[in-house]
């Protein structure tokens, strides 16, 4: 059920950045940003009473945490957008995000199989294929790299903490997360005088990136209930596999050799993941 629970978390997230990254393209990207985590707001606000956990300041507060981790990760990411080399940021932060919860995991007393312990390293291996883009022009700086390592720990760090929160405390460490990182963003656009207001004709796909971005969360929670956190985050990675499927299914882009590579060993880190689970 972990592997089950987490590789669809994966496919639901890379489904998700798939529709976020149609609304960017027409908007904003604080605007998209804002109303999405708002829209996954009200799902899990609207989950709360079919998913029921125990209320505590703790599940909350780990909650806030990880939103706040979140959210820097996610502005550091477009911050090393914008002054580094997509072929570098793109990579360095998925597999910094990937490796930080295995790291913690293991460290805090997880103890993988043998061959789930092969799955992990084919899996950080696959995050870093998938996610080469192929983008060439650009100078590559000790900057650059920093800022995409920051953002992985930030992105890595919001899986840690969350997984921090109370087993019995079902949807409410969410819904801390969705609102620290729905306020810190909207902060930072308010700053910087930037508008929330969508293009006409947009809002239903960032709601639905939102609504799926939520769903995810949801599953990641329920998986890391039920599996090792060094397991379960690093299957949760290989999400950008399903935004690379989908934007060459419905928006006809072409796929690179590394980049079909990486899927390949996707679905092999899945199997093996999947075969330790069930000696």
């Amino acid at each position: 059920m972990t592997v089950i629970l987490a590789t669809a978390c994966a496919i639901v997230y890379g489904t998700a950045d798939f529709f976020g990254g149609l609304a960017t393209r027409r908007s904003q990207v604080l605007s998209v940003v804002v109303l999405s985590q708002t829209a996954g707001l009200a799902l899990v606000l609207a989950l709360l009473p079919l998913l029921p956990g125990t209320y505590s300041a703790q599940a909350l507060s780990w909650g806030l945490a990880s939103g706040l981790a979140g959210a820097a990760g996610l502005v550091l990411f477009y911050r090393a957008l914008a002054t580094g080399v997509m072929s570098v940021v793109a990579p360095t932060t998925a597999v910094t995000s990937a490796a930080l919860p295995v790291v913690f995991g293991l460290a805090t007393g997880d103890r993988p199989g043998p061959w789930a312990l092969v799955g992990v390293v084919l899996a950080l291996g696959a995050v870093l294929l998938v996610s080469q883009d192929g983008s060439g022009g650009g100078k590559v700086t000790p900057r650059s790299v920093l800022i995409s390592l920051a953002a992985g720990a930030g992105f890595g760090g919001f899986f840690i903490l969350l997984a921090m929160a109370p087993d019995d405390a079902g949807m409410w460490p969410l819904v801390g997360a969705r609102l620290s990182s729905v306020s810190v963003v909207a902060l930072l656009a308010l700053l910087t005088r930037r508008g929330l207001r969508p293009v006409p004709g947009s809002l239903g796909v960032i709601a639905a990136a939102g609504v799926l971005d939520m769903a995810a969360n949801v599953l990641y929670l329920l998986a890391q209930r039920d599996g090792l956190l060094s397991l379960v985050a690093v299957l949760v990675s290989l999400y950008p596999a399903s935004t690379l499927l989908l934007a060459n299914r419905v928006l006809g882009e072409r796929l690179r050799s590394v980049q079909i590579t990486g899927v390949v060993c996707a679905l092999a880190a899945v199997a093996l993941i999947a075969v330790a689970q069930h000696p």
